[in-house]
């Protein structure tokens, strides 16, 4: 009997196969047992602190310009007139399909929960524990009640726990208009999985928020590749006034490259988007690869430096921490 995709349907494109989909043209993202050892026995993982101090802030329930305050990990808040998007929301202590084992979180997050603003949005990029986390999603819809926006056969993971919750996923390039907002999924080079069984079979991706004034792009997980995907966006949405985009879980380069980048990857994808500013996430809640705590935030620095960028062009955001520009 052939194998059946427990998530998504649709016809063959450029980028599904009839049963997973994949990122044309880029290396492969595929790990077998023999590499995910070679690395686990390699000896090359720093020693994180067990907790890192935070002080949370408490958003304003509305603002008129553009702000994204930092929670941890790949969430974060998005205010962008008058309208609240959250990007992954993950307030679980471990990112984990269990409360007892898995990466445990080093940093609270940057806004309790109970001080959230009215979320209007939630963007759920792909379905790894690290950004699509069942128990916190839970929490906003019975607070909420928000339009989740998901890539292709995330909707499956959703309603199987939040039945209540109004969905809308999308391929590649497909669009959503939510009220005065544009949503548009575009691609990243990364891939999916909840088990064993399901690797590529929901789709992954960044989104672009589109309002009247303001153009943001939330780049998503991604390995930089040939850097292709990065300036397309710049050819079919514009520059963005504001690029979010990963800077860690890097290490090792021979086992994440082509589903990571790293920090002076990262100060390339800002180039080629033709992004005004960045901030940087990903980094220093949970350790899910090799690199030391710290280590991303250093090198974003670095590579700042190096490529002739005024240092606040791109930033590495602590959580709690905010970046904001004003209306106008």
């Amino acid at each position: 009997m052939s194998k059946r995709n427990p998530y998504y349907a649709g016809p063959v494109s450029d980028h599904f196969d009839g049963l997973r989909f994949f990122n044309p043209g880029q290396g492969s993202t595929d790990r077998g047992l023999r590499d995910i050892l070679k690395w686990q026995l390699g000896g090359g993982r720093a020693k994180w602190p067990r907790s890192v101090a935070v002080t949370p802030t408490k958003p304003e329930p509305r603002i008129e310009g553009l702000a994204v305050t930092m929670v941890g990990h790949a969430s974060v808040l998005i205010q962008v007139e008058g309208t609240n998007i959250l990007v992954d929301p993950v307030w679980s202590e471990r990112a984990s399909p269990v409360g007892f084992a898995g990466p445990r979180r080093v940093t609270a997050p940057g806004i309790a929960f109970e001080d959230l603003p009215p979320i209007d949005l939630v963007l759920v990029t792909h379905n790894h524990y690290d950004h699509l986390d069942l128990a916190t999603l839970r929490r906003i819809e019975a607070t909420h009640a928000p339009l989740v926006v998901t890539p292709l056969g995330n909707d499956v993971v959703l309603r199987r726990a939040v039945a209540a919750e109004r969905i809308v996923t999308l391929d590649w390039h497909g669009e959503h208009a939510a009220g005065d907002v544009r949503i548009t999924c575009v691609p990243a080079n990364h891939w999916s999985s909840r088990g064993l069984g399901d690797r590529r079979m929901a789709l992954w991706g960044g989104f672009m928020v589109r309002t009247a004034r303001r153009l943001v792009y939330n780049v998503g997980d991604t390995g930089f590749g040939d850097g292709r995907i990065f300036s397309e966006v710049k050819a079919r949405h514009g520059a963005p006034d504001l690029a979010i985009i990963p800077i860690g879980a890097y290490a090792p380069r021979w086992f994440m490259k082509d589903q990571h980048v790293d920090p002076a990857e990262a100060v390339r994808i800002m180039e080629a988007c033709g992004a005004a500013c960045a901030v940087g996430v990903h980094w220093g809640t949970f350790q899910l690869t090799d690199e030391a705590r710290d280590e991303p935030r250093l090198r974003l620095a670095e590579a700042v430096r190096a490529s002739g960028h005024d240092a606040e062009a791109f930033v590495a955001l602590e959580p709690g921490q905010c970046w904001s520009m004003a209306a106008g």
